[in-house]
């Protein structure tokens, strides 16, 4: 489980690096072929980036949770959902518990938000508590206490600034090519050189965005079976977790209030099995998931 942490840990950094690149790769290309010497339009793009995520990452878990339809409960009105996960924050040393919401909705699934252990909340549906065995619950309650506790989501938020900073230089180097044309002429960068970065970046314009968010989707996916891993590490017991995954993909149930912005926070697809969600979704293979888990439990 240890190995499987620390591997997940490292791939997760090596994309990032991959992600930084990128950026620099493009605000290079991007201002040379339009004669920018300033790089101005690039540093607002990274700057209007970081702030527009610097909303999301301390109002993200509100929207998130509103979103999504999820209603906070007291500890009276579900003590056993409340005393399993006051069980594995003690097993995890998280001082905090996280506030805890229930999603009145059929479908098994769950989801963890906030920007670290002190500002958490878990958010489990109806059908979770209802169709999930007690070592199936603690399970995915691990898993997303895992998220908390390994900072996935200000991991994630991270990743957002970078996507969207990649996003904003490409719209804006195809709006100023095609809406005002380049500033670049004979003497600034010589002739045919000029030409090839022009249609170089006109080209990463329009591919950049849909490799980042390929990148991204690679680190959700990541992020996930470090959950899975850290989630049974913390229960000792793989196969409860194994099991609510089984049981989700056989459901197969999409969640009423699902959306392309929180999907990424489940710990299943809450798309359930169409297809084009399926294609282009953050999370992996059920089957890959339960075959890992599985193998940790040996």
């Amino acid at each position: 489980m240890y190995s499987q942490i620390t591997a997940n840990k490292r791939k997760s950094v090596v994309l990032m690096m991959i992600f930084i690149a990128i950026i620099i790769g493009l605000g290079y290309v991007f201002s040379y072929a339009q004669g920018d010497t300033t790089y101005a339009g690039v540093w607002f793009a990274i700057i209007f980036s970081l702030f527009s995520t610097s909303i999301s990452y301390f109002s993200g878990d509100k929207i998130a949770l509103w979103t999504s339809g999820a209603k906070p409960v007291k500890r009276e009105e579900n003590l056993y959902l409340y005393r399993m996960i006051e069980n594995l924050c003690i097993a995890q040393g998280v001082k905090t518990i996280p506030k805890i919401y229930v999603m009145e909705d059929a479908a098994i699934n769950a989801f963890a938000t906030g920007r670290n252990p002190a500002h958490a909340s878990i958010a489990v549906t109806r059908g979770a508590l209802e169709k999930l065995e007690n070592e199936e619950l603690e399970g995915v309650l691990a898993h997303e206490l895992s998220h908390i506790t390994n900072y996935d989501i200000r991991f994630m938020m991270l990743v957002a600034v970078l996507v969207g900073s990649i996003s904003i230089l490409a719209n804006i180097f195809l709006r100023s090519r095609f809406m005002f044309g380049g500033r670049r002429d004979s003497n600034s960068g010589g002739g045919q050189l000029g030409a090839i970065f022009m249609i170089i970046g006109i080209i990463l314009a329009i591919l950049s965005p849909i490799i980042a968010e390929l990148i991204k989707l690679a680190i959700s996916r990541r992020r996930e079976y470090l959950a899975d891993a850290s989630g049974a590490l913390l229960t000792r017991y793989p196969e409860g977790l194994a099991k609510a995954l089984e049981k989700i993909a056989q459901e197969n149930m999409p969640l009423k209030t699902a959306s392309d912005a929180t999907a990424h926070l489940f710990i299943s697809n809450p798309f359930g099995g169409k297809k084009l969600h399926t294609l282009f979704s953050s999370h992996p293979p059920v089957a890959e998931r339960v075959k890992r888990l599985r193998e940790m439990g040996v």
